[in-house]
Order: C-alpha cells, then structure tokens, then sequence
C-alpha cells in the first residue's frame, strides 16, 4: 500500500541505472494505450485502455488497479488480466493514481470527498473511465467490475460501496474493508490504526458505513470476492474477517459460511450464499502468503466469480480500433507479453533497473522496474542487488525473492516470465531495517550489470 502526505517522518529514496538505449517496438494490434481525454478527472489520474482484437458487440469492463507506488502499465504486464481479456473478450481499464502520499501513487480511500457518491477525488475519475469505454466501445452496463491488489484492493471495496449501482461484482486482493481510515493521517503504515492490526468493528457498524456512502440506494448491491495472505503483515490478515463482516452485513447475511472447501492446496474458501443461493461473498484465505497477491491462477478466478469466463468472442472487432482523434487522442504504452509458461532464460543485452523506495520507522516497501533495452525477447530473468545495511525481506509481490545475508536474488513468476524489448515489468517487496536506509547501487539481470 502507499501513504498520503503527512508530517510523519517518511523517507523516501530512488535511484535509476541505464545502459544502452534500443527503440520499443512497435506495438501489436491489441496493445495497452493511454487515453488522455476521458472526462471529468477530479484525481489527476492517468488512464490506460486494453482491447482485445476479438471482442463481443457489448464486451464486459474490469477496472484492474495497482498497489501503492505502481502505475496501470506496471499492473498490465505484472498480471493476468490482459491474457485473460484475449481468451474471453472484456476491455480492461488499467488506472494510475497519482496521489502523491508517502510512496506516491495510492489510490484515495481516506478523504471524505472519495467516501460520499459524486464527492470528488479518484471515485470519480474511475467512473468517467467507465463511462469513457461504455460510450466508445459499446460496454456492457450491466457487466462492470473492479478488481485490484493492495491499494487497488483497498479501491476496490471503496468503489463497491460508493458506486453500488455501476458495478456488478469486485475482487479486492489484500484490501481492507470501506471506512477503515479516518483520513489522511490514518493512512501510513506504522501509525495507523486501520492497518496497524487492531481494527475492530462490528459488522453493523462496517455496514452502516457502506449504507452512508450513497444513502437511500435500494438496488441490487455488487457482489464481493475477498482475497487475503495469512502472513501480510502489511496489510494484516485479521483485516479479512473485517472485510467479511461488512459485505455480509451489507447483504443480510450470517456470519457462518454456507459452504467452505479447498479449491487448490493452500487455498481456503468461505462462500456466503442467500436464500437463492446465489453466492454474495467469497472470501479466500492463503496460506502462508505475504503482501503477494495476486499470485498465478488467482486472476483467472476472479474472471470466473464475474460470470466473464462464459463470454467467448465470436468474431474480430477491428472495424473500432482506437484511433488518434482531437477529441481522442492516444498515445501507445510499451506492451510485455505475458505468456503461460517461460521459455529458455537469456541473457539482458541491455537493461533498465528503477528502485523506489519509501521507508517508515524499521520498515519500508519498495518498488522495482526492470526495462529490456534489448533486441531481443528477455524469457526468463533474475535481478540481483547487495543491501549496503541490515535490511531484510519479508515479502514480495510478482517475483519470487530470496535472500543470502546481503544478497538478494528476485526472480520472475509464471505468469511474467517474459519481458519483450521495449517493454518493462514491475515487482515489489516489504522489508525491515535498523540504522541506515541506504538503496542498492548495482544491479543485474540474469548475470549482466545494468549499470
């Protein structure tokens, strides 16, 4: 997750290491573009777009958002959801928050403008989004979901509650129920008191706060998909039994699951059915993961709770096809491919390592990016960096990290294992530390040095 400015003492460094320079590609037909007039824009966010080539008449939306310090492009290539949108035909909705808050980039569930309906802020700016790919790409109204990790997640319960009757379900990875921070100063870890793991509300209460965000609603309210690592520490687990206890309240009902079972090894799931026994909230609890998700297979599930897995395009829909215009104007992103299964490793004939770090008290999480500036297909990759302190990794997020003393090796996961040229993928990690904070000031990928 990420904070918004305050006088808590937050530190913040980043560093940037080049070599070479080789021109992106050209992008392919379905690929991420930027659209920078979509309406009324209260946040100041940025707004990326993937349509798929095959798609139906009225394709369904899924508004995808990052966590704390990461950007629409960096959730495209770090997830699945992008695959996805080419195997069932939905338009995907990459948003970047720009709240510049401790980390940088959070998306707003603090303020009282972003908690009450047509208030301000990022709920606003994600509704004209909406509305921007309902009227240029025919969207389906009634086939509108938001899903995201962290800080997304976090949006994804606050859309939820703030525009019931935009969207028809949610899955919300490592996020924390509606209202669960007084404001700004509520918002950085280490000092608040929604995340600092002894949040503890009743579920009428967590309801009423849902029932005040857009008083006098008595529509159909958006289902729920909850997902939650049994070791974040970041984002506390016991924020999941929160996060249940509002939806369940929300829709009427028991706090007793109808159902559980265990989809996958490791996977615990709670179902809370209503009297038609149509599931309202899922809930998933992970076990032994940290602030990691969503990991692979993940995203797929919550394509399948939206009902959009049993859309199948049926024939191309190139005849609109985004296209530069006046009042359209759009700029193409470096695209990554995000294959099912890695090919042979190669070497980094060039490449790009961006760090951001962003520390509170003995604790920081940061950012890493890593662009191929080379000609050729990067399949398969590890970055490796010594710490020049005492830090310590706890957790990680698209990329699977290890640590020997002060060496760190942070290596691709199945689902981006490929980092075409041009293109770039994002990771993320949590650590502790005492003393100096000091970034790393050499990095390699798969053996050569970026800088």
């Amino acid at each position: 997750m990420n904070r918004p400015r305050t006088a808590l003492a937050l530190a913040a460094a980043a560093i940037l290491a080049v070599v070479g320079l080789v021109p992106p590609s050209p992008a392919s037909a379905a690929a991420l573009v930027e659209v920078t007039n979509f309406g009324d824009n209260p946040g100041g966010m940025r707004m990326h777009l993937y349509v798929p080539d095959t798609r139906p008449a009225a394709p369904g939306i899924v508004v995808a958002m990052h966590g704390c310090g990461g950007t629409g492009p960096g959730f495209y290539s770090s997830s699945e959801f992008a695959r996805l949108a080419d195997r069932y035909g939905f338009v995907v909705i990459y948003p970047s928050a720009t709240q510049q808050a401790g980390f940088g980039n959070c998306f707003d569930t603090w303020s009282d403008a972003a908690k009450r309906r047509g208030g301000g802020s990022d709920p606003v700016s994600l509704v004209s989004m909406v509305n921007y790919v309902k009227q240029r790409y025919g969207g389906d109204p009634a086939r509108v979901f938001a899903t995201g990790s962290s800080s997304g997640g976090m949006m994804t319960q606050h859309m939820l509650a703030v525009y019931p009757d935009l969207f028809r379900a949610g899955a919300s990875f490592m996020g924390v129920p509606f209202d669960c921070f007084a404001g700004a100063a509520d918002y950085p870890p280490g000092s608040s008191r929604c995340t600092g793991g002894s949040m503890d509300r009743t579920p009428q209460q967590w309801g009423d706060s849902v029932r005040r965000a857009y008083p006098g609603f008595t529509g159909p309210r958006p289902r729920v998909q909850l997902w939650h690592g049994t070791a974040d520490t970041l984002v506390p687990y016991t924020l999941l039994r929160e996060s249940i206890e509002q939806w369940t309240d929300v829709f009427g009902l028991s706090q007793t699951p109808t159902s559980t079972d265990t989809p996958r090894a490791g996977w615990q799931r709670r179902r809370y059915a209503d009297g038609s026994g149509t599931v309202q909230v899922e809930a998933y609890s992970i076990e032994g993961a940290g602030h990691s998700l969503p990991s692979a297979g993940m995203a797929e599930v919550a394509i399948q709770f939206f009902g959009l897995d049993r859309t199948v395009p049926t024939s191309p829909s190139a005849s609109n096809p985004i296209s530069p215009s006046p009042s359209n104007p759009v700029s193409p992103s470096p695209s990554a491919s995000v294959p099912t299964s890695p090919s042979p490793s190669s070497g980094a004939s060039g490449c790009r390592v961006a760090f951001r770090m962003n520390a509170w008290n003995n604790g920081f999480t940061a950012e890493v990016t890593v662009t191929n500036l080379g000609s050729a297909p990067l399949n398969g990759w590890t970055v490796t960096w010594d710490w020049a302190g005492n830090q310590q990794v706890t957790n990680a997020w698209n990329a699977t990290v290890t640590q020997t003393g002060a060496s760190v090796s942070a290596r691709n996961v199945s689902y981006n294992p490929t980092i075409a040229p041009g293109g770039s993928t994002t990771f993320g990690l949590q650590a502790t530390y005492s003393g100096t904070n000091s970034p790393p000031t050499r990095f390699t990928v798969n053996g050569t040095a970026c800088a």
